[in-house]
């Protein structure tokens, strides 16, 4: 067990899939919990199913490409425990169509949140943590951000700029002891997989070496090892967390 006690960690996209499963992690192990979320029902819904689990955690849920609404929301963060220890910006959104089929306004929606938006928490978090010469801002990237993928050309573009917003910030926040690194799954098992038919389940399943689709929980491990102690010399990597596939 990592020891995250008194360490205060703030996740977007943290009310489902491998966001609530990051959630969780931290919560075994001590964490003081925030997440965020797009909208008050569904966060005031992970919250209750946390509770339900024996977990305390808070939620809030900002316009992500709003700077003034997170940087209220961050303030009222650090007014009530005086730092953020830990910043995940997991909130992201997929795409699939052609690229005849693909609007300027589906383009800049998905590099809205899935660019954007970290751009912003960052930004907003960033000040405190050079503060206090300590920090760690991790972010979701994707195996697709390597490879790219079939349809759908925002989102491998997008997670391609995530990498450089990683690997840049890794250098420049360096000097104030800020570690920024990224997470980029594979083919893992959320809600929108686990719907999938089996016909189509079980190609995907042979393009993996380890032979099995991911779980939310090996992604969550890996965010918790890289936000550790265990960790502090390592900046500026993209993990992959895909089973080995490379297609």
């Amino acid at each position: 067990m990592f020891d995250f006690k008194d360490k205060v960690v703030v996740i977007t996209g943290g009310t489902r899939g491998i966001g609530l499963e990051i959630a969780r992690v931290f919560l075994e192990n001590k964490a003081k919990v925030i997440i965020f979320g797009s909208k008050e029902e569904t966060v005031n819904k992970t919250l209750a199913i946390l509770k339900d689990e024996g977990f305390e955690a808070e939620g809030f849920y900002p316009n992500l490409n709003d700077y003034l609404d997170i940087e209220s929301v961050i303030k009222k963060i650090i007014e009530k425990h005086g730092h953020i220890d830990v910043l995940i910006n997991n909130a992201g959104i997929s795409a699939n169509k052609k690229i005849e089929e693909t609007s300027s306004l589906d383009f800049e929606k998905i590099m809205d949140l899935n660019v954007n938006a970290i751009f912003n928490m960052t930004k907003a978090v960033v000040s405190y943590m050079k503060e206090r010469k300590s920090g760690v801002i991790l972010n979701t990237s994707s195996m697709v951000s390597i490879y790219g993928q079939p349809s759908g050309v925002g989102y491998p573009a997008s997670k391609f700029a995530v990498n450089g917003l990683t690997k840049s910030l890794a250098r420049e926040l360096a000097p104030f002891n800020i570690r920024v690194n990224a997470v980029a799954p594979g083919i893992i098992n959320t809600d929108m997989v686990a719907n999938l038919p089996k016909e189509m389940i079980e190609p995907l399943i042979k393009t993996i070496p380890l032979g099995r689709i991911g779980q939310p929980r090996d992604v969550a491990n890996a965010f918790l090892f890289l936000a550790s102690d265990m960790a502090s010399y390592i900046t500026g990597e993209i993990l992959q967390v895909d089973g080995a596939t490379r297609s």
